[in-house]
């Protein structure tokens, strides 16, 4: 499902459609499109991805084709999903410790539209951290 999300590829593209957005999330996964936890998060974006569009657009960026951010966002995962609103990096306390991205995959739906909301309500608010729907402290365990 990776290939039906649209995606960015030069880091010209990537800040273009997050500085060029003004009034929706921009929903950005980082990863590698054959990687088998960025396959079940592409699914679970593109299934949403119509429901959402009212206040979040969806990108996917490969990590090897576009390394410019790997360093800068610590992009070491083999699957990452960051927000932005309006220029600005949206932070998500998810109770991982982890604030600045999601690095696994979600594969309710309805969990997924909800972080986006969660995000896009704070981000309306001004918050540039906001807290998660769930707690995902306890999903796995080191």
């Amino acid at each position: 499902m990776s290939f039906m999300l649209p995606q960015l590829t030069t880091a010209w593209d990537v800040d273009r459609s997050i500085y060029l957005e003004e009034d929706r999330v921009v929903v950005v996964r980082f990863g590698r499109d054959g990687d088998p936890v960025c396959i079940k998060m592409d699914e679970t974006l593109f299934k949403i991805a119509e429901k959402v569009k009212n206040f979040a657009v969806i990108y996917r960026v490969d990590i090897d084709q576009v390394p410019d951010f790997n360093k800068m966002y610590e992009l070491y995962d083999p699957c990452a999903v960051m927000f932005f609103f309006r220029n600005k990096h949206m932070m998500v306390d998810l109770g991982t410790g982890n604030n600045n991205k999601v690095n696994w995959a979600i594969e309710d739906k309805q969990e997924m539209i909800d972080l986006i909301e969660v995000v896009y309500r704070g981000a309306r608010k001004g918050h540039g951290l906001v807290v998660s729907p769930k707690d995902y402290s306890t999903k796995y365990k080191y």
